[in-house]
């Protein structure tokens, strides 16, 4: 089929809505036909480690949903088309196929910082080009991306608070304003008569995801949104504390983007300038955020490497019991097991728990950051290479900006400070549902009588303690101050 020069395919990938996007927006605006498609990339699904993935099924009820909602934009705006084109299989193949077969003149997509993600594109820019078919990429996930906010010398940053000025600066109501889709939304085109696929075709089962408070889809985003709206005042307070409902928990709409970024921010932004405290804060989280994106972009040997090359030096301990106990939440720290046995049941961790375990792994068992990354890549809904790649670092003390080494969390005093009540140890640890408030943060350190009157046998219901921090922490400061003498 000969292309036609007003026909284009716009290509969805982390960006699962039809509102206040990018790539789309600039198609209708450009093109008199537009296709829109979604493919289930088997160079991603074939290297999951489980047929049982909670973000496949995720991903699946948001592109149901955003079909549904594509035909719902075409019918409001007079368009004979509307709907989504999915796909199973390479993802380089399938665009490519499907715009020689659409006849499309240009695919539009929304630009992505990993490194994987860049190759790929330029495959499908390549083999697009081949066929005389434009490709182009805009920006949607992040307000500031890779050289928009650089230091005076015209290099990235390295340290967060500067860059956070900076950012600020930049910020404009240019970089918050939405994208009016509908608008164009007329120039949206039908798609191939086809049916969309379940779990089974994708070679996936269902998981316990619609047993927990995520919903999905655009849909879903708005509901955490709105809820999150009366809480927002708080949340520079509430935000540290796993037990009671202080965060977004946007974080995996924001990571497959039925939530756009503008929205979150101008809603930040708006508070912020009322004189919301907790809006400020969470502006600051959103900045962060860019800021991954930004390192990821300038420096992607982080994948596998320090930020700090000299930290690339350091030995970290090869030591599979601790592994496999800090892995399934029996490190007998009730805070770090908790934590664990949250992620593992549900794919979420809160962040302050992020860090604490982090630390854990790395600072308490001297076993390498990199591993810890790889496991929160296997079972976070939210897991975003960027974002986990920066938080793990600056857990580890390798990274941009990162914790001093010598800071170490002491494990007992986070679970004391930050859940003083045990409340998040009692719903991961129900066998410690029982303890008193002052023994639920650490029962190795109950006296004899008081452990037997609690009817808890240490090293049968719950573990011991598989390292002494204090001696742990000696430890890690003797690893890093050797590194930091040869260096």
């Amino acid at each position: 089929m000969p292309a036609s020069p007003s026909a284009a395919l716009v290509w969805f990938r982390r960006d699962l809505r039809c509102t206040d996007h990018a790539a789309l927006y600039h198609a209708l605006r450009r093109h008199s036909r537009v296709f829109c498609a979604f493919v289930f990339d088997t160079d991603i699904l074939d290297a999951l480690p489980s047929r049982c993935d909670r973000r496949v099924e995720f991903i699946l009820d948001s592109v149901h949903e955003l079909h549904r909602s594509l035909q719902q934009l075409a019918l409001e705006n007079g368009a004979k088309g509307g709907g989504l084109v999915v796909r199973h299989g390479p993802a380089v193949d399938c665009i490519v196929r499907l715009a020689v077969e659409l006849g499309v003149s240009e695919v539009l997509t929304n630009r992505d910082y990993e490194p994987d993600a860049i190759a790929r594109d330029q495959q499908v820019a390549l083999a697009l080009q081949a066929q005389g078919i434009a490709f182009s990429d805009h920006k949607d996930q992040v307000l500031l991306e890779r050289n928009e906010v650089l230091t005076q010398q015209g290099r990235p940053y390295s340290v967060f608070t500067p860059y956070l000025r900076a950012w600020r600066q930049k910020l404009d109501a240019f970089q918050l304003t939405p994208y009016p889709v509908a608008r164009y939304a007329r120039h949206l085109a039908a798609p191939p008569a086809e049916s969309l696929p379940d779990l089974a075709a994708l070679g996936f089962s269902r998981t316990n995801l619609h047993t927990l408070p995520l919903p999905s889809g655009t849909s879903g985003a708005q509901r955490l949104l709105q809820d999150f709206v009366p809480r927002l005042a708080h949340y520079h307070v509430a935000r540290d504390f796993p037990g009671k409902k202080g965060v977004s928990y946007l974080s995996v709409h924001l990571r497959f983007g039925t939530l756009s970024i503008r929205q979150a921010a101008g809603l930040a932004v708006t508070q912020a300038e009322l004189g919301c405290a907790g809006a400020q804060t969470w502006l600051n989280e959103l900045a962060w955020r860019d800021f991954y994106f930004m390192i990821l972009w300038h420096h992607p040997q982080v994948v596998t490497h320090a930020f700090k090359p000299e930290f690339d030096q350091l030995r970290w301990d090869d030591a599979p019991d601790l592994w496999s106990a800090w892995c399934s939440g029996h490190t007998g720290y009730p805070l770090v097991d908790a934590a664990m046995r949250q992620l593992l049941s549900t794919g979420y961790m809160h962040n302050r728990l992020r860090m604490v375990v982090a630390s854990f792994l790395t600072k308490d068992l001297g076993i390498d950051w990199r591993r810890g990354e790889r496991f929160f890549a296997q079972h976070l809904n939210d897991y975003d290479l960027a974002a986990n790649n920066g938080g793990w670092q600056w857990a580890a003390s390798t990274g941009c900006d990162a914790q001093p080494w010598f800071r170490i969390f002491n494990p007992v005093t986070q679970s004391e400070k930050f859940d003083p009540k045990g409340e998040f140890i009692r719903r991961y640890l129900p066998e410690l549902a029982h303890l008193p408030d002052r023994d639920i943060h650490f029962p190795a350190a109950m006296k004899p009588l008081a452990l037997a009157a609690s009817g808890l046998r240490l090293g049968t219901d719950y573990p011991h303690p598989i390292v002494d921090h204090a001696r742990a922490r000696e430890r890690t400061l003797k690893r890093f101050s050797c590194l930091s003498k040869q260096t």
